[in-house]
């Protein structure tokens, strides 16, 4: 990485103990990075029906590791990435909008509409448009950069070399440095699911949420395509980071692997 001293990470809290400290889940699952080069952590905070990407069950990130990723320059990144935001749900979490409203932090978004509301009221975040929004063409970059400061490109667009050598805003993408479950997923059904259950899931208390949460993801099986038409899966695969710093990205969300459970392409 010495070649490589203008590049930034963001480091996914999927997967972490509320308990465990920050500082030590970092050391343990991401040694390679130092703390200068992470941008942000995301991950959930507290209780919230605008998350999505994953079911919301408890809250990744405590009061003690914003406080640590405060005094290490680190922004909290929160996936606020619900495909729907109703204005009645978007003042009701206003004040949970406040309390993280400041210069180096910011909100991952799939709801333009959402999106531009926080432009209007909360100009210290800096907005990403979420991989949710699957956007995988140089028209779909050009037009979602608009509205957003950076772009999640799925991970499958890693292997599209001529289209990310024909995106003139690198600076402005965030490619994925390595990829699980949804690099070859025919079809990512989960995402407009899972929005759908953290409506209730975010609202509800824990107890509710452990048996909805149960329901709906381990009984009810139809929302994850690899459970309706299974296909290989090995652990998370890593990219070739240095070639895209070559080609201009600088940018880089990091995923975790979760032992035990094959995530991966």
């Amino acid at each position: 990485m010495g070649s490589m001293d203008n590049t930034v990470y963001t480091i996914s809290a999927r997967g972490k103990k509320l308990k465990q400290p920050i500082e030590k889940y970092l050391k343990a699952y991401f040694p390679n990075i130092p703390f200068n080069k992470i941008d942000s952590v995301f991950g959930f905070v507290e209780k919230s029906s605008l998350y999505s990407g994953r079911p919301f069950f408890r809250p990744q990130i405590s009061e003690k590791d914003y406080q640590f990723l405060q005094n290490h320059h680190i922004g909290i990144r929160i996936p606020f990435t619900n495909h729907y935001v109703s204005d009645i749900e978007y003042k009701k979490y206003k004040t949970l909008l406040e309390k993280y409203h400041k210069e180096g932090n910011s909100l991952i978004i799939t709801n333009n509409t959402f999106a531009s509301w926080i432009k209007r009221d909360f100009p210290y975040y800096k907005i990403e448009a979420s991989i949710l929004k699957e956007i995988d063409s140089l028209e779909k970059i050009n037009e979602a950069l608009k509205l957003y400061d950076t772009v999640v490109l799925p991970m499958n667009v890693n292997n599209n070399t001529r289209l990310l050598e024909s995106i003139e805003q690198k600076d402005r993408i965030t490619l994925f440095g390595n990829a699980g479950c949804a690099l070859t997923c025919p079809n990512r059904i989960c995402y407009n699911y899972i929005s759908k259950r953290n409506k209730i899931l975010g609202n509800s208390n824990y107890i509710l949420r452990s048996i909805y949460y149960f329901y709906s993801f381990f009984v009810i099986r139809k929302w994850c395509m690899h459970k309706i038409k299974p296909r290989k899966l090995h652990g998370v695969s890593d990219f070739d980071i240095d070639k895209y710093h070559q080609m201009g990205f600088r940018r880089f969300k990091m995923l975790r692997e979760h032992s035990g459970r094959k995530t991966g392409y």
